[in-house]
């Protein structure tokens, strides 16, 4: 609208020029200076939409999302929604469209209800495969925004797939990707996961552009990784139980302590009965086994505990015994989930 009107006026310029006694050559020249100048203001005048949507990570305050990040105005990282209130707030801030990179099948229903889209693009803990990483950028590019990104804690996967997506999108400049995974308080351990802030560059709008993604809300991840999303979920759940003296938490009275511990003890043996077990090697399997006799030794413990109710004092062996799962899963993490592939040896 203001280059047309300029143009306008140039030409009314010339009309008065051209019945004027002003030399050809002077009026060449202020044509010239005039067409500069419209061009100069057509280009401070038009909008950079990269420049708009760049800004400075922050954490954000939120009642009902974990450990929530913003990237950018289009951007959010955190963890789980869990429940209607979560949902809920996120319809409030104008999310249109939900990421999950978690494991976990997502809560599709739930988001339909406050009119949220889901789309489903897991990955791990060991970095994020360059293809996944393209979907991502094209995800918080083309899908309708704001968008919430997120893995279920939000504290480790979700920040480093909204990091990778928004630099590789060209909404967030690459220097500022590992800042977000340290906003965020993602564990230094996750190596493959630093690796992948720090390795990732703006990815040209043509790549993007000839992607083709069908988006789903619901995709299916290998059972292992799959009974590995729920074993974790279980043992989130004795963290809290420990956390309140080995009783039920005040905050979550669905939780029975012996029942979790029977919970796990069954993640276990499930796992080591399958062939994908079966062909890990010897520490992977090792830690499996350690872990889930320690789990039958909280059963007992936490059982008796109920039938010996009026004792308060809480055993060694099941402080023990904790401990060894939390070892074990850390030191199996450690080298086989949060290390890039390359590195595990």
């Amino acid at each position: 609208m203001r280059t047309t009107t300029c143009l306008a006026s140039l030409d009314r310029v010339l009309v008065l020029l051209q019945k004027s006694f002003v030399p050809r050559l002077i009026v060449a020249t202020l044509i010239v200076a005039t067409w500069c100048g419209i061009q100069s203001f057509a280009r401070d005048a038009k909008p950079n939409p990269s420049r708009e949507n760049i800004s400075d990570p922050a954490r954000i305050d939120s009642e009902h999302l974990p450990n929530p990040v913003q990237l950018s105005p289009k951007v959010i990282s955190g963890g789980l929604p869990d429940g209607d209130a979560a949902f809920k707030e996120l319809a409030d801030r104008g999310i249109k469209t939900i990421i999950s990179v978690d494991g976990a099948t997502p809560d599709v229903d739930a988001a339909a209800k406050y009119g949220l889209r889901y789309v489903h693009l897991p990955h791990g803990y060991d970095g994020i495969p360059s293809s996944r990483v393209t979907e991502l950028a094209k995800a918080v590019r083309d899908l309708e925004g704001p968008i919430y990104i997120h893995c279920h804690h939000g504290k480790h996967r979700s920040p480093a797939a909204a990091a990778v997506a928004c630099v590789a999108a060209g909404l967030l400049p690459e220097g500022k990707a590992e800042a977000v995974l340290k906003l965020a308080g993602t564990d230094p351990h996750y190596r493959g996961l630093y690796r992948s802030a720090c390795q990732v560059k703006p990815l040209d709008a043509g790549v993007l552009d000839r992607l083709d993604v069908q988006f789903q809300p619901v995709v299916q991840v290998p059972p292992m990784a799959e009974a590995m999303v729920e074993l974790g979920h279980t043992h989130d759940h004795l963290k809290q139980i420990a956390a309140a003296d080995w009783q039920t938490p005040e905050n979550h009275p669905d939780l029975d302590p012996a029942h979790e511990a029977l919970m796990l003890q069954e993640h276990f043996t499930e796992l080591l009965r399958t062939d994908d077990v079966a062909r890990q090697p010897d520490d992977f399997r090792r830690w499996l086994m350690e872990s889930e006799t320690a789990a039958k030794s909280m059963v007992q413990t936490l059982r008796q505990m109920e039938t010996d109710s009026a004792d308060p004092t809480i055993p060694d062996s099941l402080v023990r015994a904790a401990s060894q799962i939390g070892s074990n899963c850390k030191a199996c993490h450690a080298k086989y989930r949060d290390a890039p592939r390359a590195d595990r040896r």
